[in-house]
């Protein structure tokens, strides 16, 4: 009988190998079939082959519940519980399958895989040592390329990009045709604005992969990015055509559009977007502000309305709304709005300036003073909330108050003005600095500090003609203002 049993296994495995799966099912279910008449326990061997077969036609749950035999019979089998493990995560079933990757890895403590399974199992959950599993995994197998691959997107998905731009980096050295290394470098890269870096690699990705339509999305967006919107439209535009379906292609192709004021054809993409997902609030907030920039307040109005509802805790849809609103004359409902937005994002200054007339304008003059002194105090070089505060103190009588505001605003406008005037000068000198006239970009280098002597640009400017005239102590005390000074 066990003679008949081994040639039947034997058959098994050939059939299996032959992808005839069914038959090899048949085959194994007999054996199966034959141990639980005899009450006895097949091999673990047998067992996970089984599960195998039923896994590759489908039968996912019978597969499971034929592994975790096979792991019964050997409980310190480390294989058979990762095994087991990779059947569960395949079925998305998280907390059995990191239960089982965790038994793997304590039963096999210098296996790398089964660490990374541990990790990307936890991962899935969301929780908060998956990277230190994956971690653990890369430290135990530092050249593997699959976990370097898995550990450096680990780490861009933690917001840790600095270190994955590092680690994939590497990995890239080793493995240059690594597209999916290439990939994730990219999208590091692009969310650390190093923008040029990363629309290099996804040009090397799509080299490589020509259909891949998400890399087409984000190589569009990052040359709309870099004001390239002329070169992001036709990348963005085959991203559409491959993935009809996606939201974000449209909603970049759309962004894309508004860089080059085609307003018209962001219309059309962004509507074409609300119908694949008619409740994404950021949809309609990109239309009311498409049509916003069309001067048609009409369409304008209920996009960010509805933009507000669905997300009533972002400050951006108020915000438009009450600048709006303002512009219309309907000076409550831009109070109202501006005062939303400001609840969410206080520090947003320009908000608090607007504010600020809006209620002079409405004669709530003890809140244009608050909203006022608010802005003031996170715009100290701009002149407009000052003029505005003054209106307000003569509508209050405060004739010493609003001389004293307006004598602010004209200092800050001249500085201001003195400013402009140096950073023009600055520019002119290094243009004639990169030409080798060092004596001109002198002259203008100092007319640059005469319109404004903490003008941080053109100390270091001044510096550097030092340094090509010889005269390294010159240099130093330029270089120390510069430091002293705000850029």
């Amino acid at each position: 009988m066990f003679q008949a049993a081994q040639a039947a296994q034997a058959r098994g495995q050939q059939t299996e190998a032959a992808r005839q799966f069914e038959r090899a099912l048949d085959l194994y279910a007999q054996l199966v079939s034959q141990a639980a008449e005899q009450h006895r326990t097949l091999p673990a061997l047998t067992l996970q082959r089984y599960a195998f077969a039923l896994a590759k036609v489908g039968k996912m749950e019978e597969a499971t519940q034929e592994m975790k035999a096979a792991s019964a019979t050997e409980p310190k089998n480390a294989t058979l519980h990762d095994s087991v493990g990779s059947l569960y995560a395949q079925q998305q079933q998280w907390p059995s399958a990191e239960a089982e990757f965790s038994a793997a890895s304590h039963l096999s403590p210098l296996n790398a895989e089964m660490y990374l399974h541990l990790g990307l199992a936890m991962q899935a959950q969301g929780e908060p040592g998956a990277l230190d599993e994956i971690e653990h995994a890369w430290k135990l197998a530092p050249l593997d390329e699959a976990i370097a691959l898995q550990y450096g997107s680990a780490l861009a998905a933690t917001g840790n990009d600095a270190r994955a731009i590092d680690v994939l980096k590497r990995l890239l050295m080793r493995h240059p045709a690594n597209a999916g290394a290439e990939y994730e470098l990219a999208l590091a890269l692009q969310r650390s604005v190093r923008v040029p870096e990363a629309v290099a690699l996804f040009e090397k990705v799509l080299k490589a992969q020509p259909q891949n339509a998400d890399a087409m999305i984000n190589m569009g967006m990052a040359l709309t990015q870099q004001r390239r919107a002329k070169d992001a439209v036709p990348v963005l535009q085959k991203a559409v055509e491959l993935a009809p379906q996606s939201v974000t292609a449209l909603e970049d192709l759309a962004a894309a559009y508004v860089q080059l004021n085609q307003f018209d054809d962001a219309v059309l993409q962004l509507q074409q977007a609300l119908r694949l997902a008619p409740d994404m609030p950021q949809l309609h907030y990109d239309l009311g502000l498409a049509y916003k920039m069309q001067d048609d307040a009409a369409h304008a109005t209920p996009e960010l309305q509805r933009a507000e509802a669905l997300d009533p805790k972002a400050p951006e849809a108020p915000l438009a709304l009450g600048m709006l609103y303002m512009q219309r004359g309907l000076y409550e409902d831009a109070a109202r709005e501006l005062a939303a937005s400001l609840a969410m994002r206080p520090q947003d200054g320009d908000a608090w300036a607007t504010l600020g007339s809006v209620y002079n304008k409405l004669n709530r003059l003890p809140e244009a003073q608050t909203a006022l002194h608010n802005a003031i105090q996170q715009l100290p070089e701009q002149p407009d909330p000052h003029l505005t505060l003054a209106a307000v103190y003569v509508k209050e009588g405060k004739t010493a108050d609003a001389v004293a505001e307006r004598k602010e605003a004209a200092e800050l406008m001249r500085g201001n003005m003195n400013r402009q005037r140096a950073e023009v000068a600055t520019h002119s000198a290094e243009s004639l600095l990169r030409s080798g006239d060092l004596a001109g970009a002198t002259q203008q280098f100092k007319d640059a500090l005469g319109f404004d002597a903490s003008y941080k640009d053109a100390h270091t400017g001044l510096a550097k003609v030092y340094e090509a005239q010889g005269k390294r102590a010159e240099a130093a005390a330029e270089r120390a203002k510069a430091s002293a000074s705000k850029p």
